[in-house]
């Protein structure tokens, strides 16, 4: 049972369960062969009737998952399980692949970079999340949003789910229209195995970036009292978990896709999902050693704090030292008996306040001598 808006759903009850607000459906399609290729953009789910019975290979594109009546009408369309139309519209979960008797499923999480993303839109967590400090010439802030892409996979139909508007497979949509390689040589597997390739060279652009975010706070660390360092340092780890969630569960997918030869069907793809396995493994050891990484950037600044307070503290006791006698020799003199000689004096209060000044003078040279200061 899913929980929608704080109700439960019963089983095969699709909805749209995500981080962010539901983007209106863009509908496309290339459908290619050996000889062509060509790129349509659809209006509505009809107009995919016409391509259903094509003899050439189709990737169908939807982004934005929020007409859900769309969403099921292909489902319907392609004989699709409903439990696979609740996984597409789910967003929320980890990455996943299940095997059905026409097709089988896939999910993987993209990370798309946007410039000046819409701060007016509900941040959850996990949904989308802005690199705490760049550099002051820069004049656009660098946000990236995790977005969840269904991959369904047939003989000759590739079906791809976005949350979002936006991908990294621009570069896959080329090399099909111009007949780059063998891709149009290639089945449905090959495709799929391309789209989940370029999802994972985004984790890399993802992560330089974030390199270069942490290259900025260890710069930072030793010259920073800002009290929201820290949390900086906090959030950046936080999104570095997002990161790792993302990755991990495709690790183990593609685990299990590299050992047994049933999801993908073409044997010349395995060197190929233990090359991406390899890559994604880089990519959680490069989260790991920067989550390390930001801890000890805190430790050093913890540590810069810890000495500037010493600093303080230092200053203040020997001020505090150097008042505790004056204060004795003004307690003594303010004390008010009759019989005090020197209050009789003409010279007193100038005698008194030079003992002072002496001893307050005599204090220092032995702290500058000690090199307490």
């Amino acid at each position: 049972m899913e929980l929608e808006n704080g109700i439960y759903q019963p089983p095969e009850s699709p909805v749209y369960i995500g981080d962010r607000p539901a983007t209106e459906m863009e509908l496309s399609i290339i459908t290619y062969d050996s000889k062509s290729a060509q790129m349509l953009n659809l209006s509505g789910v009809d107009e995919l009737i016409r391509h259903k019975n094509d003899s050439k290979m189709s990737w169908i594109n939807v982004s934005g998952l929020k007409d859900v009546d769309s969403i099921k009408r292909i489902g319907e369309l392609y004989n699709l399980h409903l439990l696979s139309i609740e996984d597409v519209l789910h967003t929320e979960q980890q990455p996943k692949m299940e095997i059905f008797d026409n097709y089988r499923y896939l999910s993987v999480k993209t990370i798309q970079r946007e410039k000046n993303f819409s701060h007016k839109q509900e941040k959850k967590r996990g949904g989308f999340f802005k690199l705490s400090e760049k550099k002051k010439t820069q004049d656009t802030e660098d946000e990236f949003l995790i977005d969840q892409v269904s991959i369904i996979i047939m003989k000759n139909v590739l079906i791809t789910f976005q949350e979002i508007p936006g991908d990294p497979f621009n570069g896959i949509r080329k090399r099909i229209l111009e007949n780059i390689g063998d891709i149009r040589k290639k089945g449905m597997d090959y495709l799929a195995y391309l789209l989940i390739d370029a999802a994972v060279d985004e984790y890399f652009i993802t992560l330089n970036h974030l390199e270069d975010d942490i290259g900025n706070f260890e710069d930072r660390a030793t010259k920073t009292s800002d009290s929201t360092f820290i949390e900086e340092i906090q959030d950046t780890k936080k999104y570095l978990l997002e990161i790792k969630r993302a990755i991990s569960p495709l690790k183990d997918n593609l685990s299990i896709i590299s050992h047994h030869g049933w999801f993908f069907q073409a044997d010349d793809l395995k060197p190929f999902m233990q090359d991406l396995r390899e890559h994604l493994n880089h990519a959680i050891a490069m989260v790991e050693n920067y989550r390390e990484w930001l801890s000890n950037i805190m430790d050093v600044n913890l540590s810069v704090l810890s000495h500037q307070t010493n600093k303080v503290m230092k200053v203040l006791a020997m001020i505090s030292t150097i008042f505790i006698p004056l204060t004795f020799v003004a307690g003594i003199y303010g004390m008010n008996f009759a019989y005090m000689p020197e209050l009789q004096s003409q010279f007193g209060y100038p005698i008194v306040l030079g003992i002072m000044g002496a001893i307050a003078i005599t204090m220092i040279i032995v702290f500058k001598f000690y090199r307490w200061f």
